[in-house]
């Protein structure tokens, strides 16, 4: 399945850039891809196309020839080495860091890409009960429970194929750990993170 999405970027100039980000869900090895647009109309803009992937638990990004997506404040796409020379590459990478920082669906990528782990109750991963509370717990390990309390049995599944069947999962992505969130029920917002018992 191809995730796609796309955003707009205010620097504090009032610098204006596009981007566009995305990954294949079954694709080996987990590489995402990234676009990023600046100038316009303008001299010297144009679209960068980096990808993005682990390392060692942290993500990193390489400039690559091949086109991604095209964004609204693009213009002739760059190769790799036409990048690399560029006057406004530290600004495109500054872009590409705030928006893996404050766009919530990067974090759905980022889960992605590390391949994380959760543990679920039965109910839930059998997708017989939607998820009410999760945890992200002191150790690492993330939790996701339904109306059923969690017993000693559970199933270890993808934290990214929960989120494939309950997008509202992102809002959550960001529980630091120790931390847990609940709702009482889907399209319910959920509670303030708070610490775990």
């Amino acid at each position: 399945m191809d995730r796609r999405a796309f955003g707009e970027f205010i620097g504090p100039q009032g610098e204006l850039a596009s981007y566009a980000f995305g990954w294949t869900t079954g694709s080996d090895p987990h590489v995402g891809r990234f676009t990023i647009g600046i100038g316009a109309g303008n001299a010297g803009g144009g679209t960068f196309h980096a990808v993005v992937f682990d390392r060692d638990g942290s993500y990193a990004f390489s400039l690559v020839d091949d086109p991604f997506e095209q964004v609204p404040q693009g213009g002739p796409d760059f190769t790799a080495d036409q990048a690399r020379a560029h006057q406004d590459l530290p600004f495109i990478w500054w872009v590409v860091d705030r928006v893996m920082e404050r766009d919530t669906r990067t974090w759905w990528m980022r889960h992605w890409l590390f391949g994380t782990q959760c543990i679920q109750t039965i109910e839930v991963f059998e997708k017989q009960e939607p998820i009410l509370s999760v945890s992200h717990h002191d150790d690492g390990i993330w939790q996701l429970i339904g109306p059923t309390d969690a017993r000693d049995q559970g199933r270890i599944g993808h934290l990214h194929h929960a989120i494939d069947e309950d997008p509202a999962l992102i809002d959550v992505l960001d529980l630091e750990k120790g931390f847990r969130s609940t709702r009482p029920a889907p399209g319910s917002p959920w509670t303030p993170p708070h610490r775990t018992a």
